[in-house]
């Protein structure tokens, strides 16, 4: 997979002036670091494919992160490359060639006009969909792992000091990933769906088995981010707030550990392995 990124470094706030107003009548002017907007979007061979409103950093694994989770991509072998342009709001990844769907005809797909699905502003903005999205892919049950409760306890110890945007501004969620009890990687963004897929995404740029990995997650769980680590081989799936049932439900048909409410001091085990004493 070749990657070139030709982005530097882009601006994540911008200091805005606001009123305050308090109720003992207290008015005046005051400054502070607001997050910013970023919108990516990401074309794949020539199509475009995703609009993505995200945080200005790791762009290449947001890109990554997304298209494995949407089931598009099998591995970071699925890739032949990605170019993100200077400014970060263009992304093209160009794909390895594969055999059409079962049942799905690319000419007929790619004669449809393309249509735009409205998703939840917390990870992105609009989705345009085409055939790159009928996979038709059965999703695959994850593979257990052993794991220890202080494991999630040390991830959770970690998590403040590693969310610099959310402790500037209050709009970020965050996501650790772990491996064999040790911090690889944390990173930020608008959304909890952005931040996952940053997380997977870089375990996919520097061939990371991310079946051996553990999620630690700072927004809450329903269906659609049990799924983005179910269908990225996630075996444990750790979060600071709670769960949906249906999100409880699919992680226990699919062989997923849930832990919820995870704090420095407790934690919640809705499915799964229990951990190893």
């Amino acid at each position: 997979m070749y990657i070139n990124e030709l982005y530097d470094k882009l601006p994540l706030l911008s200091a805005e002036t606001y009123t305050y107003i308090g109720r003992d009548g207290n008015c005046h002017t005051e400054s502070e670091p607001v997050l910013t907007e970023h919108i990516l979007d990401v074309y794949l061979n020539d199509q475009l494919t995703m609009k993505l409103v995200c945080i200005p950093q790791y762009l290449t694994e947001l890109v990554l992160g997304r298209l494995l989770t949407e089931g598009i991509l099998e591995g970071a072998f699925d890739v032949e490359q990605i170019y993100i342009c200077e400014h970060g709001r263009r992304a093209r990844v160009v794909l390895r060639e594969r055999k059409p769907e079962k049942g799905i005809s690319r000419d007929c797909e790619s004669d449809r006009e393309p249509f735009t699905e409205l998703t939840p502003s917390c990870c992105t903005g609009n989705h345009i969909l085409n055939d790159y999205f009928l996979t038709g892919k059965p999703v695959k049950p994850v593979t257990p792992i052993f794991w220890k409760a202080e494991q999630v306890f040390d991830l959770a110890d970690r998590f403040h000091a590693g969310m610099p945007l959310h402790g500037q501004t209050w709009a970020t969620h965050s996501c650790f990933l772990a491996k064999d009890g040790q911090l690889l990687f944390q990173c930020e963004d608008i959304g909890r769906h952005n931040a996952l897929d940053k997380a997977i995404g870089y375990a996919l740029r520097h061939g990371i088995p991310l079946s051996r990995c553990m999620v630690y997650s700072s927004g809450r769980i329903p269906t659609d981010m049990a799924m983005k680590a179910i269908r990225a081989g996630i075996p444990i799936l750790a979060s600071k707030a709670s769960p949906t049932a249906e999100a409880i439900a699919l992680a226990k048909e699919y062989g997923l550990t849930l832990v919820c409410a995870a704090r420095r001091d407790r934690m919640k085990l809705f499915a799964g392995t229990k951990p190893e004493v």
